[in-house]
C-alpha cells in the first residue's frame, strides 16, 4: 500500500493534559513513523508517515479517543508524498515556534483516583507524599511560567528528577510519561510546619501534626497549589469566632473542605448534579442546603440556609483530613480583606502571620494565584458565583467569530478580565474587588500573563461606563500604551450580552437585576428590562426609583434604604423612629436620614438589590451589610418554605414596576407584630412580588416588540425563588427563557459581555 505523509497542527487545550503521550501511543499502535512536538503557542505539531488507511485511522482516534482533559478547537491537516525520513515515532523536544494564537494550557486539575490509591498504599514509593501528581492531575495554570508546557517552564524547574522519576517520565507505558509535575519524596517539593513567625517545628510528619493542631482548636495557614488557605475546625465555634475577628468577617460565610462525599451527606443535602460538581476534576466549592441534621458550627455560615463545601483536591488536603478527627475544615482564602490571595511564604508571614497560630508550607513556587471556584444550582442549572480554579483560563467557545482582539476589564467588584479572540473568550481567574492598589496590580498582571499565554495583542479595550471605576482608569492606561481605542459599555447591557453570547442569541428582552450599575442617564440602575439587539440596547422598563439617603450608607445600613422607599407614606416616620435600633447612631441618625430624604438631593436608584435589602431590614433579618449581598442572601434563606400571604398583584405603570407599594404593605404587616412564620411568609411574599412583577414587565415588552427570547441576569439571578418564578411565568406564556450557565450572572461575568459588545461596535 502506498505511503503518505500528514502534517497536523492541533490547537486548543492540548498541552499539560497527556496529549503527546496519547499521540505517541496511537501512532505506534498503528505502525506509523514521525513525531509529535509541543510548540510555544500552546499548540501541538504532528508529522506522521505510513499507509493512508492507517493515517486516517490515527486521525480519527486523535479526536474520538483524546485524553479526557484535552479539548481540541481546531485541526489543520496537509497531505503530501512520504519522504521516508523517520525510523520510528518519537516525542521531540518542544519548539519555540509560534504559528497560531488562542491555544492555552489547562486549568488546575484535582488529584485523580490513581494517585489517591498510590498516596494511601503503604507499599508505594509515593505513600503519604503530599505532592503526588501524574499526567491526569495536578497544578497546571498555577504552575506554568510560559509555553510550551515543559518542566523548565513550570515551577518544577527547581526540582531535578531523581533516577526513578526520570525512568517513569521517559517510559511510554507509564502514567507519568512526560508528566511535567512528576515528583516523589526523594526529588520533589517538601512540606514543613512552622510557627506564625517562621520558627520551624521539628516533627517527622508535619501534615499529621498540623491536623492535630487544627483538631485542638488552633488556626493553621496552609499553602496549596494556587494560594494559601486559613484552616480551622468546623465543630468548634471558638476558633471560627476568632478567625472572624482577625479577618474582619463578622458574618460572611466561610467555605469548608470535607473529608469525603459520605461526610458531606452527613450535614448537607446533595443532589446527583451537586455530587457530580463536587467530584468533578475542577472540584469547586458547591453551595449546598444544610440538612436537618446539620451539626457543624453555626458560625460557619450564620443566617444562611446553605453552606459552601468542597472536597480535597490535592494530596496535602486529603492527608490532612484523613489524619483529623474533624469531619471538615474551614478553608478560607488567606488574604487581608479586599486584597489578593497570598502565594509566597515570606508574604504569608508578613500579611497573615498575626492572624494564625501555625503555617503548613512547602518549598514549591506558586506562579499564579488562583482562588477556589464557587458554584450553586439554581432551578436545576449550574450558576457560577466565582469562576476560577479548575476552570480558568479555559476559553468559552462562541458561536460567532470576531475580527478584532478585545481586552475587557469588568466592573469594580468580583472582577474578572476577558480576552476575546476569534470565536473564543478567555476569562482570567477571579481577581476580586479592585478598589485597593494590590488588587489593581493583580488585575494588570493577570491580563498581561493571560495575553502572553495565548499570544494576544489588544486592538480594543472595553470597560464599564462608570467614569470613577479603577477598571476604567486601567482601560485608559492600556489604551494609551497600545495606541488603541476604548469602548465604554453600560453595566446592565454587558450583563444581558453575557447571556446572549453564551446561548448565541441575537435579540432578547433582558432582565438585569443587581445592586448597582451606572446608567446611561447617570443614575444608579439595578432593576432593568432592556431590549438588546446586537450591539445596541434600549431601556424599556425598570423598577421604581427610590432615594438612597446618605448614598452608599443606604447600601451598608438597609434601614436607611427602607426609609427612602417608605418616604411619603403615612407610616414612614412611625416605622423609622420605632426602629432606631436598626441604625448605628439611633434616633440622632434617624433624624438625619429624614432630613436627607426631605432635601431631595439624594441619589435615586432602581436597584432590585436595594429593595430586597430594605425588606430584610423591615423584617429584622439584617440591619447591616457586612459583605456583598448579605441582606438579600439572608432574606432568601428565611423565605424558604414560605407562602405569599400578601397576594399583591404587581402594579406596573408606564413600564415601571411599583416597589413602594409592596414595601409599604410588608411594613404595615410587620408593625402589627412578627413571629418566625410571619417573617418567613413576608420574605417569600416580597421575593414573589418582585419576580412576578419583573416577569410581567418583561412579557409585556417582549409581546409589544415581538421578541421571543427573555433572559435573566445580574446578582439577583442567584436567588432561586426569584429565578424559578420568573422562568415558570415566562415559559408558561410560550416564551423562551435563558440565564448564565458558563460564567457568573453576577459581576464576574461582566467582562465577557463587555468584550462582545466592544467587538461588535469595532467591527
Amino acid at each position: 500500500m502506498e505511503k503518505v505523509r500528514a502534517e497536523v497542527r492541533v490547537s486548543g487545550i492540548v498541552q499539560g493534559v497527556g496529549f503527546r503521550p496519547f499521540v505517541y501511543r496511537i501512532a505506534v499502535s498503528r505502525g506509523l513513523k514521525g513525531f509529535v512536538q509541543n510548540l510555544k503557542d500552546a499548540s501541538v505539531r504532528i508529522i506522521v508517515e505510513g499507509p493512508e488507511l492507517d493515517i486516517k485511522s490515527f486521525l480519527d482516534a486523535l479526536v474520538k479517543e483524546k485524553p479526557p482533559l484535552a479539548h481540541i478547537t481546531k485541526i489543520d491537516i496537509s497531505y503530501s508524498e512520504s519522504k521516508n525520513e523517520f525510523m520510528s515515532f518519537e516525542i521531540l523536544k518542544s519548539s519555540e515556534q509560534s504559528l497560531v494564537t488562542g491555544s492555552v494550557i489547562p486549568a488546575d486539575v484535582a488529584i485523580c483516583d490513581d494517585c489517591v490509591k498510590e498516596l494511601l498504599n503503604p507499599t508505594d514509593r509515593r505513600f503519604g507524599y503530599f505532592f503526588i501528581t501524574c499526567t491526569n492531575c495536578g497544578p497546571r495554570f498555577t504552575a506554568i511560567l510560559d509555553t510550551p508546557y515543559d518542566r523548565q517552564n513550570t515551577s518544577m524547574r527547581d526540582f531535578p528528577m531523581c533516577e526513578l522519576c526520570s525512568s517513569e517520565y521517559n517510559d511510554p507505558l507509564n502514567r507519568r510519561f512526560h508528566a511535567q509535575t512528576i515528583a516523589c519524596p526523594k526529588c520533589g517539593p517538601m512540606v514543613y510546619l512552622t510557627t506564625n513567625n517562621g520558627e520551624l517545628i521539628a516533627c517527622k510528619e508535619p501534615i499529621k501534626e498540623a491536623a492535630k493542631l487544627i483538631d485542638e482548636g488552633y488556626i493553621v495557614a496552609i499553602k496549596g497549589n494556587g494560594g494559601f488557605h486559613v484552616a480551622t475546625a468546623t465543630t468548634i465555634s471558638e476558633p471560627i469566632i476568632r478567625l472572624r475577628k482577625v479577618k474582619h468577617r463578622r458574618q460572611k460565610p466561610f467555605a469548608i473542605m470535607a473529608k469525603d462525599l459520605k461526610t458531606v451527606k452527613s450535614f448537607a443535602i446533595v443532589s446527583n448534579q451537586e455530587e457530580a460538581l463536587l467530584t468533578s476534576p475542577a472540584r469547586p466549592i458547591v453551595l449546598l442546603r444544610k440538612s436537618e441534621d446539620y451539626y457543624l458550627s453555626e458560625e460557619i455560615a450564620p443566617g444562611l440556609h446553605n453552606v459552601g463545601v468542597m472536597l480535597p483536591y490535592t494530596g496535602l488536603h486529603l492527608l490532612l483530613l484523613l489524619n483529623s478527627k474533624e469531619p471538615a475544615y474551614v478553608m478560607t482564602s488567606a488574604n487581608p480583606s479586599g486584597e489578593p490571595i497570598v502565594i509566597q511564604n515570606q508574604e504569608a508571614y508578613s500579611r497573615i502571620g498575626k492572624d494564625v497560630d501555625y503555617m503548613l508550607l512547602h518549598n514549591r513556587e506558586i506562579v499564579n494565584r488562583c482562588d477556589d471556584s464557587v458554584v450553586r444550582l439554581v432551578d436545576g442549572s449550574v450558576s457560577f458565583i466565582r469562576r476560577s480554579r479548575g476552570y480558568a483560563p479555559e476559553p468559552i467557545v462562541l458561536s460567532h467569530e470576531y475580527s478584532k482582539n478585545v481586552f475587557a476589564l469588568g466592573g469594580e467588584l468580583n472582577v474578572t478580565a476577558c480576552i476575546l479572540m476569534g470565536d473564543k473568550a478567555f476569562l482570567t481567574q477571579h481577581i476580586g474587588d479592585v478598589e485597593c492598589v494590590e488588587t489593581y496590580e493583580f488585575l494588570k498582571s493577570a491580563v498581561h500573563y493571560l495575553a502572553k499565554l495565548i499570544r494576544a495583542q489588544p486592538e480594543v479595550i472595553a470597560h464599564d461606563l462608570h467614569p470613577g471605576f479603577q477598571t476604567t482608569r486601567l482601560a485608559k492606561e492600556l489604551a494609551e500604551k497600545f495606541k488603541i481605542p476604548t469602548i465604554p459599555v453600560q453595566h446592565h447591557h454587558a450583563h444581558v450580552a453575557s447571556v446572549m453570547v453564551e446561548h448565541g442569541l441575537e435579540e432578547v428582552i433582558g432582565i438585569a437585576c443587581d445592586g448597582f450599575g451606572y446608567g446611561s442617564d447617570g443614575l444608579a440602575w439595578g432593576g432593568e428590562v432592556l431590549l438588546c439587539d446586537g450591539n445596541v440596547f434600549r431601556r424599556l422598563g425598570h423598577l421604581e426609583n427610590h432615594p438612597m439617603p446618605g448614598g452608599d450608607l443606604a447600601a451598608k445600613y438597609p434601614a436607611r434604604m427602607a426609609a427612602g422607599i417608605l418616604f411619603g407614606s403615612d407610616i414612614c416616620e412611625e416605622w423609622l423612629f420605632s426602629n432606631t435600633d436598626k441604625l448605628p447612631r439611633g434616633r440622632d441618625e434617624a433624624e438625619i436620614v429624614l432630613k436627607q430624604i426631605k432635601n431631595g438631593k439624594n441619589i435615586k436608584t432602581s436597584s432590585a438589590g436595594r429593595v430586597l435589602d430594605s425588606v430584610a431590614a423591615i423584617l429584622g433579618i439584617c440591619y447591616e451589610r457586612t459583605y456583598e449581598g448579605e441582606p438579600a442572601m439572608k432574606l432568601e434563606s428565611v423565605a424558604i418554605g414560605g407562602s405569599d400571604i400578601l397576594g399583591l398583584k404587581p402594579e406596573i405603570k408606564g413600564r415601571v414596576l411599583n416597589t413602594k407599594y409592596m414595601v409599604e404593605s410588608i411594613t404595615e404587616m410587620a408593625m402589627k407584630g412578627l413571629n418566625s412564620k410571619k417573617v418567613r411568609d413576608l420574605a417569600f411574599s416580597a421575593q414573589n412580588y418582585l419576580a412576578l412583577g419583573l416577569a410581567e414587565l418583561a412579557l409585556e415588552i417582549a409581546t409589544s416588540e415581538c421578541v421571543k427570547n427573555i433572559v435573566f441576569t445580574g446578582g439577583v439571578a442567584y436567588n432561586e425563588q426569584i429565578t424559578t418564578t420568573i422562568r415558570r411565568t415566562i415559559e408558561a406564556k410560550g416564551f423562551r427563557f435563558y440565564t448564565n450557565t458558563r460564567i457568573p450572572p453576577g459581576d464576574g461575568g461582566l467582562s465577557l459581555g463587555q468584550a462582545v459588545i466592544a467587538a461588535r461596535l469595532s467591527d
